[in-house]
Formats: C-alpha cells, sequence, structure tokens
C-alpha cells in the first residue's frame, strides 16, 4: 500500500462528495410560501436574507447569529454559503425592501400622518 492510498483513505470522512455538501445545504436552507417563497433556514423563519443582514451590513459574527437565534452553526454558515451563491438577488431584495420603506414614509409624510411611533398614545 502506498503512502497516496493511505492519506487519501484517512481524510475520507471529512471529504464529502459534491453531492453529500448539495444534500447537506438542502436539508439547511428550504424555499416556503409561509415567508414570501424566499430562502430560510429550516424549521425557522429566518430568512437567508435576515442572516445577510445581519452579518454582512451589521457585521455580526456566524457564532453572534447562532446564539441569538437558536441556530446550529451549520445553519448559519449554509445560508451564507447560500447568500454568496445567490447574493445578486439578495441583495436586490434588500435593496427594493429599503426603496418601498422609503416610498411608504414619503407618502406619510404628504398625506399628513404622523408616524406610528411619534402618535399620542
Amino acid at each position: 500500500m502506498d503512502v497516496a492510498s493511505v492519506s487519501r483513505r484517512s481524510t475520507a470522512p471529512f471529504s464529502p462528495t459534491r453531492k453529500q455538501k448539495c444534500r447537506c445545504i438542502n436539508e439547511l436552507i428550504g424555499l416556503t410560501a409561509s415567508v414570501g417563497g424566499e430562502p430560510r433556514v429550516a424549521g425557522h423563519r429566518i430568512t437567508v436574507q435576515d442572516i445577510a443582514v445581519w452579518h454582512e451590513r451589521m457585521g455580526w459574527s456566524v457564532g453572534e447569529i447562532a446564539s441569538e437565534y437558536d441556530l446550529s452553526l451549520a445553519a448559519v454558515h449554509a445560508a451564507s454559503a447560500y447568500y454568496f451563491a445567490y447574493g445578486e438577488r439578495i441583495d436586490r431584495s434588500i435593496e427594493e425592501g429599503g426603496a418601498l420603506v422609503e416610498k411608504m414614509k414619503e407618502q406619510m409624510s404628504s398625506t399628513g400622518a404622523e408616524p406610528l411611533d411619534k402618535q399620542p398614545e
């Protein structure tokens, strides 16, 4: 037996095939109608977009996100992997959501309506 075959055999449990990797991510990230068909962490209403915002824009670590929302590190990493694969689409959704909020703020100010957080109790 040569050294290369021993080396390959000893690392096999830590070297999943591409099919195994995809299956793992597919088990951790799902699509559901309950959150608008957006990719989300399986078993949670937390979307990949949420994790992208917390990690990429707010600077939270993977560990902070996992701890705060009772997620496994694998789930947060899977969401990050999904984001890096489809980030352009997710970033567009984030920007569209921000534009909608700005439009609603503008409409409220033009009608003279008080924002909910500034209304008298």
